[in-house]
C-alpha cells in the first residue's frame, strides 16, 4: 500500500506544531520542502526549522531540497537516522557523491526529476538510491495542477523497476488529489506527497483518511 505523506509547506505555518499533533497519531511521516530562491523561485524553511520540525515528532521525515547547493544543507540539518534525503538529479553537483553523503549520514538518499527532465537520466543512480520522485508538477509551489503525463512516467520506471529487480521506492509530488492519487498508485507509486488537497479542506484529518481510502482501492 502507499504511504501518504502530509507536505507541511501547505499547512497553518503558524500552527505547525497543532498540523503535526493532529497528523501524527495517522500518518506514517511528513514531507518537508526545503527551498532557497536559487534553485526555484521561492524560499521556504531554513535547516534550523527543519531541525526544529524533526525534535517535534518521532515520524519519519521525508526532506526535499529544493536547494542549489545541498552539501551545504546536509552539513546543517539534525535528522534522525532512516529520514529521507531527497535532491534534484538538475542540481549542477556530483550525484553519486552528494548520494555518498546522505548515506554516511545515516539517511536514505533519494533523487526527485523535475517534469522535463526524461526519466533515463536517472537510471543509472537507482541501484544506489532509497526513492526517486517524480515530481507531477514545476518545482517550487505548492497548489498547481497535476501534470497527466506523470502517470505514463511512473509506470515506465516501475516497468524498468521490475525488469532490473531494483529495490528502490517510486515517489511522487505535487498536485495529488483524491482524483489522481488512485492512478498514481496503480501504476506504481510507493510514497505520496501530499499538500493543497489536505491543508485547504476545511477538515485536513478528514481529507487524509479519504485520500488514504481512495488510494487503498
Amino acid at each position: 500500500m502507499a504511504l501518504i505523506y502530509p507536505s507541511l509547506i501547505s499547512g497553518d505555518l503558524l500552527n505547525l506544531r497543532h498540523e503535526i499533533d493532529q497528523f501524527d497519531p495517522i500518518c506514517p511521516g511528513y514531507h518537508l520542502d526545503i527551498m532557497d530562491f536559487q534553485f526555484v523561485p521561492n524560499l521556504t524553511w531554513g535547516p534550523a526549522f527543519i531541525n526544529a520540525i524533526a525534535k517535534a515528532t518521532k515520524k519519519k521525515l521525508w526532506v526535499h531540497l529544493m536547494v542549489k547547493n545541498p552539501a551545504d544543507f546536509l552539513a546543517a540539518l539534525q535528522l534522525p537516522p532512516q529520514s529521507i534525503v531527497s535532491f534534484h538529479l538538475e542540481n549542477n553537483v556530483d550525484i553519486t557523491k552528494t548520494i555518498q553523503a546522505i548515506s554516511v549520514k545515516k539517511w536514505l538518499p533519494g533523487l526527485s526529476i523535475s517534469p522535463k527532465t526524461p526519466i533515463e537520466k536517472s537510471f543509472e543512480f537507482l541501484k544506489d538510491i532509497h526513492q526517486l520522485t517524480i515530481m507531477s508538477v514545476e518545482p517550487g509551489f505548492s497548489g498547481q495542477s497535476f501534470i497527466d503525463a506523470s502517470i505514463a512516467k511512473i509506470e515506465h520506471l516501475a516497468a524498468y523497476r521490475a525488469a532490473e529487480n531494483l529495490k528502490f521506492r517510486i515517489a511522487v509530488d505535487g498536485g495529488i488529489n483524491s482524483e489522481n492519487i488512485n492512478p498514481t498508485v496503480h501504476a506504481g507509486v510507493d510514497d505520496i506527497a501530499a499538500a493543497a488537497a489536505l491543508f485547504n479542506a476545511n477538515n485536513p484529518v478528514h481529507a487524509y483518511e479519504q485520500l488514504v481510502k481512495i488510494a487503498s482501492k
